[in-house]
Order: C-alpha cells, then sequence, then structure tokens
C-alpha cells in the first residue's frame, strides 16, 4: 500500500471584513479539495483571522512553526504566498525554516521554489507584489486626500451633535446638526462657561438629568470623553482630517506577544498640513474660548493637583485586585491609599469597599523594614535561604529532572511518530489517530514547562549571593540609608518592591534586592538614579515606573515580609457621593 503524505493547511485573512465574506472558509474549501484530488491527508489545519500579513507574530503561524519540529506531517499547503507572509523576506525566512527541518511546502496558485533559479523568479514576484501593495495604498491615501479637498467628510463616527450624510451624486458627504444631541452640547458648554463647573460636576448634572452619551457600556459620562468635546473646534466650525498618523508606539501600555495591529498609537502633524473642512456651527467662538479658558482656570486651582508624598504610590494593591491610589484629604492634612474603584466607578457607586489605608504609616513601615533588611546580612541570608527551599521544594515537585524530562518527551515523541506512519499506512481512521495522539501532545506540553521551570530554578540558583557579598552590600547601604530624601526613598522603593497587597490591618511586601555595586555607590550621588545598573534596562510604563526589561537578573536577594498597621485615630471626613452629596 502506497504510504499517504501527511499536510498541515494554512490560512489567513487580514480584516474582520473578509471575515464577513468568508474568504477563510474559502481559502479551506480550496485547500481541501486539492489534498483531496492529490491524495493527501490533512492531519492539522491552522487559520489566523483577522491577522496582518506584515507580521510574522501570529498565534496559529508560531504553531506552525512549533508543530514543525515534531515532524508530525511532512508538509504545509497554503493557497497563495501572501497567505503566509505579505512581504517577501517575511516568506524566506518562513520557508527556510521549514525547508531546514525538511517540510516541504506547497502552494496552490504558484508552484514553490525548487532551485535557484524558481528561488529568484519567485523573488521577483514578491518584490513586484510588494511594488503593486505599495502603489494601491498611495492611490488610496490620494483618493481620501482629494475626496476632502473637494469638502468631503471622511469619517466613520460623527462627532456627538452631528449626523452624518452620506454623499450623493449632487452633493458630498457632510455633517447635519442633531438638535436633541446639539442641544446637549450647548448646554455643557454653558455651564462650563457661564457658570464655571467642574468636569466632575458636569458629569454628576448629566448623570441626575438622564442624559447619556451616545455609546457607554455604563450608561455615564467620563471626564475624557467632555474633555475631548469641549477641545474640537469643530463644534464652532471648523474640523479637520488628516491631523495624526499611526505609529508603532514606544513605551506601549501593554507588552504582548501577539498584536493584530501594531501601529496603535498617533502622532500629531504640524497644523499647518491639516485638512480643513467646514461644517454647521452648534456654538459661538466666544463661548468655546470662554470654555476653553475657564477649563485652564480649574485645573490651575484644583486641589487634587496639589502634590503630596506617596512613596508606595504605583505598588500597592487592594485586596479586590485593583491598584490603590493617593489622595490627600482636607488639602493634604491626611493622606490615604484608595482603591482606584473609586475612581473608575464615578459617578456610579464603586464596586469595591475597601477601607483606605493611612498612607503615611504605611510609607514609613514599609520604608523602615527596608532599611533594616539592606542593613542587616542576617535578615537578607533568612529571606534567600527561605526563597532558595521555596524555589527548591517547587522544581523537586515536579518529580523529574531535566534528563528524566527530555527521555520522557524522546520517547513521547518517537511514539507519536508510529502513530503518524500507521495512520499514514492507512490503519486507522483520522478520528482514531486524534484520539491516540492529542493525549501524546498534551503530556509532551505538560513536560516542556515542567522543564522551563527545572531549568529555571538551576539558573536562579547560581544568583543566591554568598555570605561575603551579603555583608560587603548591607556594611556599604547601612551608612548610605540613614538619612536620604524623599525623591531618593522613592527611587528605592521603585527599583526594590514589587508589590504590596494592602488591607486595613495589614501589608504582604514582596520585591527583590539586587545586590549589584551600582545599589550603594548611586546613593552616595546627588541626583543619580538609585540603581543606575537596573534603569539602564527599564522603560517608563503608563504609571511613570520601571518594567523589566532585562534578560539576565543580577544577583539579589528575593524578599517577602508582613507588617501589622496600629490603629491611628483620625476624624472622620466627609466625601461626596455620586449625587454630589457629602456622606
Amino acid at each position: 500500500m502506497q504510504t499517504q503524505k501527511l499536510l498541515a493547511t494554512y490560512a489567513r485573512v487580514s480584516t474582520s471584513l473578509q471575515e464577513d465574506q468568508q474568504t477563510v472558509k474559502t481559502q479551506l474549501v480550496v485547500l481541501r479539495e486539492y489534498a483531496a484530488k492529490h491524495g493527501y491527508t490533512i492531519v492539522r489545519e491552522y487559520v489566523d483571522e483577522g491577522w496582518s500579513g506584515d507580521t510574522l507574530a501570529r498565534p496559529e503561524l508560531d504553531n506552525l512553526r512549533n508543530d514543525a519540529k515534531s515532524k508530525t506531517w511532512q508538509a504545509v499547503l497554503i493557497y497563495d504566498p501572501d497567505r503566509l507572509a505579505r512581504r517577501y523576506s517575511y516568506q524566506e525566512l518562513v520557508l527556510d525554516e521549514l525547508r531546514e527541518r525538511g517540510i516541504e511546502v506547497i502552494f496552490i496558485t504558484v508552484a514553490a521554489p525548487k532551485n535557484s533559479e524558481d528561488k529568484i523568479l519567485h523573488g521577483v514576484r514578491g518584490l513586484f507584489a510588494e511594488y503593486e501593495r505599495a502603489k494601491i495604498a498611495e492611490r488610496f491615501r490620494l483618493g481620501k486626500v482629494r475626496k476632502v479637498k473637494e469638502g468631503h467628510l471622511l469619517v466613520s463616527e460623527p462627532l456627538y451633535g452631528y449626523r452624518y450624510i452620506r454623499n450623493t451624486k449632487d452633493r458630498p458627504g457632510r455633517y447635519e446638526i442633531n438638535e436633541e444631541e446639539a442641544g446637549v452640547v450647548r448646554m455643557i458648554f454653558r455651564w462650563i462657561a457661564d457658570e464655571g463647573y467642574t468636569m466632575r460636576k458636569v458629569v454628576r448634572r448629566l448623570l441626575e438629568q438622564g442624559i447619556r452619551p451616545r455609546r457607554s457600556k455604563r450608561g455615564v459620562w467620563n471626564t475624557s470623553t467632555l474633555s475631548t468635546m469641549l477641545r474640537h473646534k469643530g463644534y464652532i466650525g471648523e474640523t479637520h482630517w488628516g491631523s495624526s498618523y499611526a505609529v508603532v508606539p514606544e513605551n506601549p501600555l501593554k507588552e504582548r506577544k501577539y498584536k493584530k495591529i501594531t501601529k496603535t498609537s498617533r502622532r500629531i502633524r504640524p497644523e499647518s498640513e491639516w485638512f480643513k473642512i467646514p461644517v454647521p456651527a452648534i456654538i459661538g467662538k466666544d463661548v468655546f474660548d470662554r470654555a476653553r479658558a475657564q477649563l485652564e482656570k480649574n485645573y490651575t486651582f484644583c486641589r487634587r493637583n496639589k502634590k503630596n508624598q506617596y512613596l508606595l504610590a504605583g505598588k500597592i494593591y487592594c485586596p479586590c485586585g485593583r491598584k490603590r491610589s493617593g489622595e490627600g484629604v482636607l488639602n493634604g492634612k491626611h493622606l490615604y491609599y484608595r482603591c482606584t474603584a473609586r475612581v473608575l466607578s464615578f459617578p456610579l457607586k464603586a464596586s469595591c469597599g475597601s477601607a483606605a489605608v493611612h498612607a503615611r504609616v504605611a510609607d514609613q513601615l514599609v520604608w523602615e523594614r527596608i532599611v533594616e533588611l539592606m542593613s542587616s546580612p542576617e535578615l537578607l541570608s533568612v529571606q534567600a535561604e527561605r526563597w532558595f527551599q521555596e524555589r527548591k521544594s517547587s522544581a523537586q515537585s515536579t518529580g523529574d529532572t531535566v534528563a528524566e524530562i527530555d527521555r520522557e518527551t524522546a520517547k513521547l515523541k518517537s511514539e507519536e511518530e508510529r502513530y503518524s506512519k500507521a495512520y499514514g499506512a492507512g490503519v486507522f481512521t483520522l478520528e482514531q489517530f486524534k484520539k491516540y495522539a492529542e493525549p501524546i501532545r498534551a503530556r509532551i506540553s505538560t513536560l516542556s514547562i515542567q522543564k522551563m521551570e527545572a531549568e529555571k530554578f538551576r539558573r536562579d540558583d547560581r544568583l543566591v549571593p554568598n555570605p561575603a557579598e551579603l555583608r560587603r552590600f548591607t556594611e556599604e547601604a547601612a551608612t548610605l540609608l540613614n538619612d536620604v530624601s524623599f525623591q531618593k526613598k522613592r527611587e528605592i522603593v521603585l527599583h526594590v518592591i514589587e508589590k504590596v497587597e494592602a488591607t486595613t490591618d495589614q501589608l504582604l511586601v514582596r520585591g527583590f534586592i539586587p545586590l549589584t555595586r551600582d545599589v550603594t555607590s548611586s546613593l552616595a550621588r546627588d541626583h543619580a538614579s538609585t540603581t543606575h545598573h537596573h534603569v539602564e534596562m527599564r522603560s517608563n510604563d503608563r504609571y511613570g515606573l520601571n518594567t523589566n526589561r532585562h534578560d539576565r537578573k543580577p544577583k539579589g536577594v528575593p524578599f517577602m515580609f508582613e507588617l501589622n498597621i496600629p490603629v491611628v485615630s483620625v476624624p472622620r471626613h466627609r466625601h461626596r457621593n455620586a449625587s454630589g452629596q457629602f456622606s
């Protein structure tokens, strides 16, 4: 009996529009028909829906490349090279990788390159395809510019207060005033310009009057939405197009391996490059200017802009899992860490009822313990031993050494390969093959995780400091930590503490003290970073904190300790509820 060739298929679409048009299903149908016609057996189908071909970081493509190592299938069937990647260089990278692993790549629309001449022709075809795509994109951009110059409004969602009228043969697309929403816009501007309302007071008034925004899951207005509205010149008849362009973020809010859209930030162009389009005005320029001036005045005199000192800001968390933020009561006389649910839920009732933590008490307790730790080799030794025993227990709980894991993995892969050959020979059906192979693959995946944990422990084991290193570090730190500024304390906390879990009566603090010379030597330099070695390998996140980006962890001591918060008698303060009343 002739052995059937085992195949994997790969399909991709870029946009939700393509998904709606069922091009993924169309691709899969064509791939299945091709496989059946040539007597191939499809073992697995990899599908990336809604992923651009301009990036290789796609979940199913990564799975395909990883599974190619196990050689469960002998070839990959793809409809067209541009389904693999848009860029020729990306295509070649994946094709070379698969060829090196002995995996054949089959395209339906064109023949895969088999020799040097084919490869050159394939490259020329890919370059022409890239050029054609660039030309189409430029034509599309120029078409938009032409439309805008003719007076067309190119918008996906009309500005609040307007409705969008699509273009006709006689007139271009345009805005018309939505009188119901326009009345709300005029009222908001009047509250700010004439009555001196703050943003939050406007939010409360809108909630009281039952006026909902156009789109909101909570059904309430956000101050950020109002801020955008109150600064938008469209309300005085001066809208614009092309004021910004998409860029890859320099400091992304979240580090994600897979991104369907890479250019998620916007960069503002010079105003001279904007295309301005006249629209019907809802308010006069004098009202608009007075509202802008009042906003600036509100910001300047806002009590919340007073800069209070919060040592644990950005590191302290509520039991509900959210961060706690600082709040100064009575103009900073009393400082607290409160759950951010109060801010995020405004003007509705907060979803978390956890009480506030006295900030000055918590800051003092944590700082004193950090100084005590960094100044005592005995305390650091206790923390290092605790961490070492926890890691050792965790690694031993897997029940296998790295060598044993490798042996079992090799045995399982050999068993999986036997099943693949038996299936290819027609001994059993595809359903039977999946029934036998899936538990094996799951076990291989589990072993892979266990191996990573064991190897990580083995690597971290070498980072445990010896007694001499602890003594040298603590002697230097002890002389430098007695009298430091708040800014210096803040830098130390940001680089040493990972997380503080806080309730009203207890603090659980976790962190890592790096025993690099930079830690102590930089303390002696004014205006120098607390841990210069760390800072070079960190980047700022949205809260102004530093995020680790280093691959090699320095020698140091992970620590964890609990602190009991003493009862502090302070007067009860009144707070505004969702209706703006004191409670």
